[in-house]
């Protein structure tokens, strides 16, 4: 104990020491370590756990704010529409109108029809004209108590008199196999032009006067042909529509029976 003092005051035990101190040092830093990933081994799997189930809460919240973002923007586009259809009704108060949601669409990639939220029950009858604040739509084809079937312009079946505002012609306006419209008919001495507007003209019973249909985009004429014909865009887009006005103080006259028969 002695010679251990003696050498102790002699600083022979000093560098030993250190040694000693660092040994010590090393032993508790590595002691530490091991001891902290020892924990966060023996903690992660919770924090795991709760990273995850926050992770889910999350991802429920942001589809909770896209849908509501998504509803806030049908909202917007609805009341857009509404808006732009009350000016249009306001702007022509010769007509009485009802408005109606678009609930189902022709499931063919030819959009020939659609089906409206109105029927009997809402005094809605076959032949009243529908439209938009944009143009003409088509026409009642069927009716039921709550829902009714209307029938595009775009219809194979359709057929409409109409006539050039700046031609000042009238010709008919025809739908097709594939969706398109176009115009016919129309006579030979008229001078037609891209961008010329077609109206309904009223006659044959059909529509009222002046509803818009299109415009004329481009024309042909064939020297030994009868009429001009010309390619229309519709002033309608029938792929969007959501609501729609129907004509209801309208109604259709079948002038058939006094038109004369074909000669043999």
């Amino acid at each position: 104990m002695g010679g251990i003092l003696t050498l102790a005051l002699g600083g022979y035990l000093g560098s030993a020491s250190r040694q000693l101190n660092t040994l010590l040092i090393d032993l508790q830093t590595w002691v530490s370590t091991r001891f902290l990933g020892f924990q966060d081994f023996v903690t992660a799997p919770r924090d795991i756990a709760s990273l995850r189930q926050r992770n889910v809460e999350l991802e429920a919240q942001v589809s909770q704010l896209q849908a509501q973002l998504i509803d806030v923007q049908q909202r917007a586009s609805e009341t857009e529409i509404l808006a732009a259809l009350v000016d249009f009704s306001r702007s022509n108060p010769q007509s009485a109108y009802k408005a109606a949601a678009v609930i189902g669409r022709d499931p063919s990639p030819f959009l020939h029809y659609i089906i409206i939220n109105r029927g009997s029950n809402d005094d809605i009858r076959r032949g009243m004209p529908v439209v938009t604040n944009q143009g003409l739509v088509g026409r009642i084809d069927a009716v039921i108590a709550d829902a009714a079937r209307v029938q595009l312009i775009t219809d194979p079946a359709s057929a409409i008199n109409v006539y050039l505002q700046n031609a000042e012609t009238s010709a008919m306006v025809f739908g097709s196999v594939t969706g398109d419209i176009s115009l016919d008919m129309i006579s030979q001495n008229a001078v037609v032009e891209p961008g010329d507007l077609i109206l309904t003209s009223g006659l044959g019973g059909g529509f009222p006067s002046d509803l818009i249909i299109g415009q004329v985009v481009t024309v042909r004429t064939l020297e030994f042909a009868l009429f001009q014909q010309a390619t229309i865009q519709p002033a309608v887009d029938f792929s969007r529509l959501e609501i729609v006005l129907v004509i209801t103080n309208f109604r259709p006259v079948d002038i058939s029976p006094l038109v004369p028969p074909a000669s043999p």
